[in-house]
């Protein structure tokens, strides 16, 4: 009872050390730690924080890694997706709470590093890999976003001639104003309506899923796996590399750098929340589209509800699925701009000053908007989203996700070597570190392989 009370107090002690601008990991905290990653959450923010940043649009592309792996291994994969990350998640946040209870709350994948690897980890890996994937991340959901506006425009006009990268570039100016909210836990709201659009969408994919399966216009049902033994080889890795993208977050202890001191336990009761949700929404939709449209699963299961242009399934129950993917692509792409804000406060925002100041204000403004206008244009310029997603999983969420944690863990409690923690933990980290070079391999492979069909600007 009295060690709780003296790890609540160094806990609250730390809440006031960050809200003053003190210590994290011996050095002073930079503005944008203290203004974007403010502690002031619940584990129910917590929650939707996790819920947007994991059950995304992404999940519509299960049915495609189905395609390649099969039924018996797709779900199989689909499990162990689940059981691995909400473990391995759960593995940062003991860390993480660890390391608060000492005196050193950590806000930042990279400070994470930093303190528990050395500064060359967080510096030249963790850091740039993060920072790569989030904004990855960002220019992704700007494409998804152009291209569900520009299905909503085909249903109301068909043949309708406007390009793809006029819708993107749509969705670039409305992301500049989202972009403009001060610190992540101003999201919290936006993350409750994401949560609810994320159940909306899924629903209405399964729908359009059962319905198309039922009707003579589905394609025939052929769940053979198709292409030669190499490309089979190679599809099956990156269909691995799809749904760790699925599952994938990349920013554990910058969304849990959000909740109010005492931290502990809330990270847990957030995943718990998160993965009910993941549980309803990925293993419905993945069954559900592969059942319907088998090995002719596309990119994301809404190109295989519309065909040369027309609507398969009812236009109205199309026309709500994109709607919600639309507007849940704009919480999620916000979420995932959180790191590069991070980033862009701490460089060029006054610490000294007060948040709102007019010194610390216009440079927020700028920068935010330069970096929402460079995603929208390499978003417009390079629109292939299934090749970005492969190689986003498996360059990024494989090791961030899958390796990391179980390597954090086992250098900060330094279980025994005798027991099971420890092995498992090896095992997992020694696996996917081996799966994400892979994975990788395979995603470029496929990206030079669909080379020939690049095009700046393609309206695809």
């Amino acid at each position: 009872m009295a060690m709780g009370a003296v790890a609540a107090s160094r806990e609250d002690e730390e809440a006031k050390k960050m809200e003053a601008g003190g210590d994290t990991v011996g050095q002073k905290l930079d503005a944008g730690a203290l203004f974007v990653l403010q502690s002031k959450g619940s584990w129910l923010h917590c929650g939707y924080h996790l819920t947007t940043s994991i059950v995304a649009p992404p999940l519509l592309s299960l049915p495609f890694a189905f395609a390649a792996l099969g039924w018996a291994a797709g779900i199989i994969c689909l499990v162990i997706g689940a059981a691995v990350t909400f473990y391995s998640y759960n593995l940062i946040s003991l860390v993480l709470e660890h390391h608060a209870q000492q005196g050193r709350r950590q806000l930042r994948f990279r400070d994470m590093a930093t303190d528990i690897l050395g500064p060359g980890w967080g510096k030249y890996y963790i850091g740039p890999i993060q920072f790569l994937v989030c904004f990855g991340a960002v220019i992704a959901c700007s494409l998804l976003a152009g291209q569900s506006m520009k299905a909503i425009y085909l249903l109301a006009n068909p043949g309708g001639t406007t390009k793809l990268y006029v819708f993107v570039a749509i969705f670039g100016v409305f992301m500049m104003i989202l972009a403009q909210l001060p610190s992540f836990h101003s999201l919290r709201h936006v993350n409750l309506i994401s949560l609810v659009l994320c159940l909306a969408y899924s629903f209405c994919a399964v729908a359009g899923s059962i319905y198309l399966g039922n009707s003579d216009k589905a394609p025939p049902k052929d769940y053979t796996i198709t292409g030669d033994t190499q490309n089979r080889v190679f599809g099956v890795f990156n269909a691995i590399a799809v749904i760790a993208t699925t599952y994938g977050n990349g920013i554990i202890p910058e969304i849990q750098a959000t909740v109010a001191a005492p931290v502990t336990g809330k990270m847990f009761k957030g995943l718990c929340l998160c993965y009910a949700v993941v549980v309803t929404t990925f293993f419905s939709v993945a069954i559900s589209g592969y059942w319907a449209v088998g090995n002719q699963a596309q990119g994301t299961l809404l190109s295989n509800f519309m065909v040369d242009g027309v609507a398969v399934i009812p236009k109205g129950l199309l026309l709500v699925t994109q709607l919600f993917t639309l507007l849940q692509l704009s919480a999620v792409a916000v979420v995932y701009l959180q790191p590069t804000n991070e980033v862009l406060e701490g460089l060029f925002s006054d610490a000294k000053r007060g948040q709102y100041s007019a010194r610390n204000v216009v440079p927020r403004l700028v920068s935010r908007t330069v970096a929402i206008a460079l995603a929208t244009t390499i978003a417009a310029m390079v629109p292939f989203f299934g090749d970005m997603n492969s190689l986003i999983g498996a360059f990024g969420f494989l090791p961030l996700d899958f390796a990391v944690p179980a390597l954090f863990y086992n250098v900060t409690f330094k279980p025994s070597k005798k027991g099971v923690v420890f092995w498992l933990n090896t095992t997992i980290a020694v696996v996917f570190s081996a799966l994400a070079v892979i994975a990788s391999v395979a995603a470029v492979r496929q990206i030079a392989l669909d080379a020939k069909t690049y095009k700046l600007f393609a309206n695809v």
